[in-house]
């Protein structure tokens, strides 16, 4: 099974978070493809406006399930070896579902102000099709 993250490859957070699952994963159920990277995005029918309400999860072997913002965070978590444990903890305390998603949408829309962009586009070395380069 592989699940696609789909993050912005110019955002230093974003980029940090996707290179600890990079070490966590070694590519084993995540690929990888940045915002900006259009031409991957468009066989999913993915835009621009889309990539405005945060990074994406989905499902490689049903394309057409698919997570955004806090929900593709808590999926990935899941995913994690005993990390549905924490995400059933946290979704299961009342109100905190409602907080983090008040969180992410901050940080997402204050990501560069906060934690600063890149110069230059982060390609995973585990990205979707197996021949981008990492910068």
């Amino acid at each position: 099974m592989t699940y696609y993250v789909i993050y912005d490859g110019n955002c230093n957070l974003c980029v940090t978070l996707v290179q600890l699952l990079e070490n966590l994963d070694q590519g084993k159920l995540f690929r990888y493809a940045p915002m900006q990277d259009e031409q991957t995005l468009l066989q999913w029918g993915i835009t621009a406006q889309d990539c405005e309400q945060g990074m994406i999860l989905i499902d490689g072997n049903q394309p057409e399930r698919r997570w955004q913002g806090s929900n593709a965070a808590e999926e990935i978590g899941r995913l994690l070896p005993v990390g549905s444990i924490f995400v059933d903890a946290y979704r299961a305390l009342p109100g905190m579902k409602w907080a983090g998603d008040r969180f992410y949408e901050q940080i997402r829309d204050n990501r560069y102000t906060i934690f600063g962009k890149r110069s230059t586009t982060y390609q995973s070395p585990f990205c979707v099709d197996g021949s981008c380069s990492n910068s």
